[in-house]
């Protein structure tokens, strides 16, 4: 009877904590929300939520954190919560806790004796010690999170009552820059939020071993949550600045539409911003029509430089090429030009290609450099792809009677084109968006009146190299050649729109043709993977 009595008030108080733990983990996350909502601007720093202002709620959610933390660790030291504690943090944990206290004391010692090295360096190092060894010497339920708590609870408190709002600023003694509490307060909760969660998790599993594997598991997935939020925030902020300049004058029914061979004229969508040229005298509304033809035109002579070329490499390498010193250096140039600073590439253009193809600015010359940039990773994640196909394939195909070469054109590139799919999207996501390179071999005229005409330019002669076009050896306009020119110029060229909101409506353009090149990439991963399969 008594054994039973005892299960059920382990469980009972196992409950109890895994409530509590749970519930800081919830206050955790919102409050690290929230931060992120004030940091980005999307929440000001004077907006006040049932008369608290915001900054003083990120305190009290830290407060919130910290006392529960601070309830589960007494709780388990008492044994009103059933866990199962190492006997220490851990020097690791302690050593990072005492930095974390140092940092808290040398804080404190600034606002309170001042800048002067001589003052605040002692209190720094006193907490430093204190932290380290509050979080070494107890067991692990009281070293993972009092210190933590206390942490929290000061910095919580100290926000909550006012001490930093707003209108506060600090000015370090070892930098000219000030920063103002409303940047400040949201970069401590931050993190502070992340500690919480980490501890938060090693106690809702009892600590030991599960506990720290949960605290790690809540810290990675509070980052990457953080990494996520980010990007969505960032996304939104671009749509919501832009959304407006890139609908100017749209219309579902607005347009017409003359069918070919028909002759019938039919109610057809309108979107002047996007299908309108950027300048001329009879341009009302400004659009961005040439800038993206420009941008898919980049984008299409890279691929089509850097795909074959880097394919063909990595099959070389890979199924002819013996290992050797020979891999190696290709190895290591391959990853040392894929780290190469893209005005690296800009300027082999302007020394080399340019007064050898074109004498100037122009879109070939664009579409190499930003070939050659894409050519490293073509290779790398060719040659990895073509690595991952079981040789129980090409021994397979072997035993058929089927040579070499037919077996790496009909097995081997076949089971490795999503891994090399994968690469052309990650290739090309960071291509389309460059801008240093297109300054120095690729822009004309920012804002140009006529589209660029590559596909009707062609011509042959009876001389080398027998087809010429003249588009492709004329300068153009790229979305982010586009978007840099805009940002920089002091007025734009139309009334209708100020630099700003034309540059804000060019950044949502082009994250919609990156967005859209994307799709492109992942949908023939998708089929390439389907076909494999089926095959």
């Amino acid at each position: 009877m008594s054994n039973v009595d005892r299960n059920r008030l382990a469980a009972a108080d196992s409950t109890t904590g895994d409530l509590v733990s749970r519930g800081v983990v919830a206050a955790a996350v919102l409050t690290f929300v929230g931060s992120w909502l004030l940091l980005l601007q999307w929440v000001d720093e004077l907006a006040t939520v049932g008369g608290i202002s915001v900054l003083k709620l990120l305190g009290v959610g830290l407060i919130v954190v910290g006392g529960g933390l601070g309830f589960v660790g007494v709780g388990s030291r008492l044994n009103y919560i059933d866990t199962a504690p190492s006997s220490s943090a851990g020097i690791v944990v302690g050593s990072i806790f005492g930095l974390l206290w140092a940092i808290v004391g040398g804080l404190a010692a600034t606002l309170v004796l001042g800048n002067a090295a001589v003052l605040w360096l002692p209190v720094a190092a006193l907490f430093g010690v204190g932290g380290f060894l509050g979080s070494v010497l107890p067991s692990e339920d009281v070293g993972s999170t009092l210190p933590v708590a206390g942490i929290l609870l000061l910095l919580g408190g100290f926000v909550a009552v006012g001490g930093i709002n707003a209108g506060w600023t600090w000015s370090p003694a070892w930098s000219s820059a000030e920063f103002p509490g409303s940047e400040l307060v949201p970069i401590l909760v931050v993190f502070g939020t992340l500690l919480g969660a980490w501890s938060a998790g090693k106690a809702k599993e009892g600590f030991g071993a599960e506990g720290r594997q949960a605290g790690a598991y809540y810290l990675i997935g509070s980052v990457v949550f953080g990494m996520l939020g980010v990007l969505a925030l960032l996304i939104a902020f671009i749509v919501t600045n832009g959304l407006r300049t890139m609908l100017t004058g749209s219309s579902l029914l607005g347009g017409q539409l003359t069918v070919p061979l028909v002759g019938v004229t039919i109610p057809w969508p309108s979107f002047p911003f996007l299908l309108n040229q950027t300048g001329g005298l009879y341009v009302e509304i400004p659009g961005v029509l040439p800038a993206v033809l420009g941008t898919l035109w980049l984008v299409f002579g890279a691929v089509l430089f850097a795909v074959p070329l880097g394919v063909g490499a990595a099959v070389f390498l890979t199924e002819y090429a013996e290992r050797g010193r020979f891999t190696q250096v290709v190895e290591v140039a391959t990853n040392g030009l894929w780290s190469t600073p893209s005005i690296v590439f800009g300027l082999f253009g302007l020394a080399f290609l340019v007064p050898r193809i074109s004498g100037g600015n122009s879109i070939v010359v664009g579409q190499l450099v930003l070939g050659f940039m894409l050519l490293p990773l073509v290779l790398i994640t060719s040659r990895e792809a073509i690595l991952a196909v079981p040789d129980a394939h090409r021994d397979a195909s072997a035993a058929l009677g089927v040579t070499k070469w037919q077996t790496i054109r009909s097995v081997v590139i076949p089971a490795a084109m999503p891994g090399t799919i994968t690469g052309v999207i990650l290739g090309v996501g960071r291509i389309a968006g460059e801008t240093a390179p297109l300054l120095l071999v690729f822009g004309g005229s920012p804002y140009p009146s006529t589209f660029p005409n590559v596909l009707g330019s062609f011509e042959l002669s009876t001389q080398p190299p027998f087809v010429t076009n003249e588009a492709l050896l004329s300068p153009a306009s790229a979305l982010p050649y586009q978007l840099y020119s805009t940002i920089t110029a002091g007025v734009f060229p139309k009334e209708i729109f100020t630099n700003t909101e034309f540059g804000w409506g060019t950044a949502l353009v082009l994250l919609l043709v990156v967005v859209g090149l994307y799709a492109v990439g992942v949908g023939s991963r998708l089929y390439f993977r389907r076909k494999l399969h089926h095959e």
